[in-house]
């Protein structure tokens, strides 16, 4: 059986949408319920047994190495023998991750952060999403999709309001990306990629946009395969989006929540 995928979390953009709350925090440290939504996006992994990530830090991100050192090794009961100077947790665990937090530089585009983790991505199918959505989508049966297609890369399609650009389809291939697509029927790439470490040949440079660069480049080269999600999907751009989601969390309707404590 090969091993479960790496997982690449683009965690170093501006955020400058959601200003309010990303002039002193990088937008994945954003909380949902006292949690990152970065934690949030993790737990959705770990579900289907996805524990190794790779977080491509920028803006703010010494705050995302001091989330990881200090809050999850932190978390639960403590027993500190002072003597001794040593520190045990007691009753609940941290998360069982391997976390590697890289920086890949403060102006460097969506693209050319995955490019500086090639060394790390070569051997193996691995995936990538943004640090900023959350979605219940069935990561098993994305990878189980791309890995039947055969295809350099997969997107997954969703169907959010209509103020993003759009996808069109040939069949279960994207042929081509639009402008506007229209309200409330048009698919949009929602994150949680899929791609084979063929796709490094099309990254030249840290200016290099996975969008624009990459997808686009591979959709017109017949290597860019599309998943259908139907279900559940919200981004984080706006103090709106933000109130959305922090709303269904403290309902319990948090569609994204598909781990159990």
């Amino acid at each position: 059986m090969s091993s479960p995928p790496k997982i690449v979390l683009l965690a170093g953009g501006r955020g400058t949408r959601l200003a309010e709350e990303t002039d002193v925090k990088p937008k994945p440290m954003v909380e949902i319920g006292d949690r990152p939504i970065l934690w949030h996006i993790m737990k959705h992994y770990t579900t289907y047994g996805f524990n190794e990530f790779y977080v491509a830090l920028g803006y703010k991100g010494h705050l995302i190495k001091r989330y990881f050192v200090d809050e999850v090794q932190l978390a639960g009961d403590l027993t500190v023998s002072t003597g001794a100077d040593a520190v045990k947790p007691r009753g609940a665990r941290p998360e069982d991750w391997t976390v590697h937090l890289c920086e890949t530089g403060l102006e460097t585009n969506t693209g050319g952060r995955v490019r500086r983790l090639a060394n790390y991505l070569r051997d193996a199918t691995f995936m990538v999403t943004y640090g900023d959505g959350v979605s219940d989508v069935p990561l098993d049966k994305l990878l189980a999709f791309h890995k039947n297609h055969g295809k350099l890369g997969t997107v997954t399609a969703v169907r959010p309001p209509a103020r993003f650009g759009g996808l069109v389809f040939e069949g279960d291939m994207i042929k081509e990306f639009i402008e506007k697509p229209q309200i409330g029927e048009g698919w949009i790439n929602g994150g949680f990629l899929v791609f084979e470490p063929g796709i490094f040949d099309y990254l030249t440079d840290d200016s290099a946009s996975l969008e624009v660069m990459l997808l686009e480049r591979l959709a017109r080269d017949g290597q860019l395969a599309a998943y259908r999600h139907e279900g559940f999907w919200q981004c984080m751009d706006t103090l709106r989006e933000l109130r959305l989601l922090q709303t269904l969390w403290d309902q319990g309707r948090a569609p994204w929540r598909t781990w159990h404590d």
